[in-house]
């Protein structure tokens, strides 16, 4: 008898990988591909907890199967049986993680507690801000296990958490999202003023982005301070203004925030707002980035091109790598001489060497003389294995424009 999916209990089903397609498992890559697939059983549906063999029978990892290009994410390379007490120990081992960075001495109390594969949970986003854990499941498995999950925060934080939000239905394949909602599974706390570096961010999980707010970008916000000092700066693609705010705090003489979102300039405002006093001028804009670059005549010094990803699949790659060209050209023509550009990819398809070789285009068709200040990444609570490069998807390069 198979028992439910929801219980504590699993019969795992099995599959079989075709001849040599175990050698990527054996280097511990957490995803198998629909390609490496011998044999599955014929009732076998989303969601389901699956152990994978090879062909002289022989295990080799446990997962969640979904049908798809990736069809089984591994939680585990040891024999598991996914109930209670796994979620506990990995939950616990994150946040140990987290703990040894010991954020809390640098006034930041917002982090990421799981990072998909870098925690050994490929699907999985757990993001903490302040009181509050919000929950993103990208696969159906993880979504089943959402309860187990919420219970293993509760053990492992105590009191210090008392809302837990699951953020799951626009992560989710977009058939199985439709079929699910948003909703707390603990609390119903709706916003919280969170703390990163001494900087308050107002931080809105039901109608931000993301989870709510753009955590892998801390330590490149902190790096921007030092040298925002008496420049005129420009934030492209601002969201709710996290490198403006450090901007301004760092003594900037000017920040101008653009964003093609209403709903982001307002959360720029509302952080602005938050952090006053300051000594420089602020003003956002509500503008197609493009466009506002193309017709500025300020003279900025000091330019911040984040954009949202440009490719989320290799058939788009080729467009992005020409979108990102595009972006950071008109940006080098445009920045001041002796300007300080910090240019981005969170396309996880658009690896560093790509990226760079982007930018090295850009700045050909420019004209401009650069040279590479610092190569940016994602901070220490966005680990990656070192099995999945895959999950290093967050490029950054610091240029000095001459």
């Amino acid at each position: 008898m198979r028992l439910s999916r929801y219980s504590n209990f699993f019969v795992l089903k099995k599959i079989v990988l075709k001849k040599g397609k175990e050698a990527s498992i054996l280097r511990f890559h957490p995803w198998v591909f629909s390609g490496a697939i011998a044999e599955k059983p014929v009732a076998l549906r989303d969601g389901d907890v699956v152990e994978v063999y090879d062909t002289r029978d022989q295990y080799l990892a446990t997962g969640h199967f979904q049908n798809g290009s990736i069809m089984v994410r591994i939680c585990s390379f040891e024999k598991a049986n996914l109930k209670q007490n796994f979620w506990n120990r990995k939950i616990q081992k994150a946040y140990s993680l987290r703990q040894s960075l010991h954020l809390e001495q640098y006034q930041t109390n917002c982090y990421r507690l799981i990072h998909g594969e870098g925690d050994g949970l490929p699907g999985l986003i757990i993001d903490i801000y302040s009181t509050t854990a919000v929950i993103q499941c990208h696969s159906i498995g993880m979504y089943y296990e959402r309860e187990k999950i919420a219970k293993a925060l509760r053990q492992v934080f105590g009191e210090q958490i008392n809302s837990i939000y699951d953020k799951s239905a626009t992560a989710l394949p977009t058939d199985f999202g439709k079929t699910v909602q948003n909703d707390y599974l603990l609390g119903a706390r709706k916003d919280e003023i969170v703390l990163e570096y001494g900087h308050q961010f107002a931080v809105n999980w039901i109608s931000g982005q993301k989870t709510g707010f753009f955590l892998d970008q801390r330590e490149n916000r902190k790096l921007l301070s030092s040298y925002a000092k008496g420049r005129k700066v420009l934030n492209a693609f601002c969201y709710s203004g996290g490198f403006s705010i450090y901007a301004l705090k760092a003594k900037a003489e000017l920040v101008h925030s653009v964003d093609i979102s209403q709903k982001a300039i307002d959360l720029t405002e509302e952080n602005v707002k938050l952090n006053q006093p300051f000594t420089g001028n602020h003003q956002s804009f509500t503008s197609d980035v493009m466009a506002f670059i193309k017709d500025s005549t300020e003279n900025y010094d000091l330019m911040i091109v984040d954009p949202p990803a440009f490719a989320k699949s290799l058939k788009k790659r080729h467009k992005a790598v020409q979108g990102y060209k595009r972006l950071n050209s008109l940006a080098l023509q445009k920045i001041a001489r002796d300007g300080i550009l910090f240019t981005f990819s969170c396309s996880q398809v658009v690896d560093e060497k790509l990226f760079y070789n982007t930018i090295v285009a850009a700045a050909i068709e420019a004209k401009r003389k650069v040279r590479v200040l610092h190569r940016l990444t994602q901070p220490a609570d966005h680990p990656v294995s070192l099995f999945h490069p895959e999950g290093s998807y967050l490029k950054g390069l610091v240029l000095f424009v001459e």
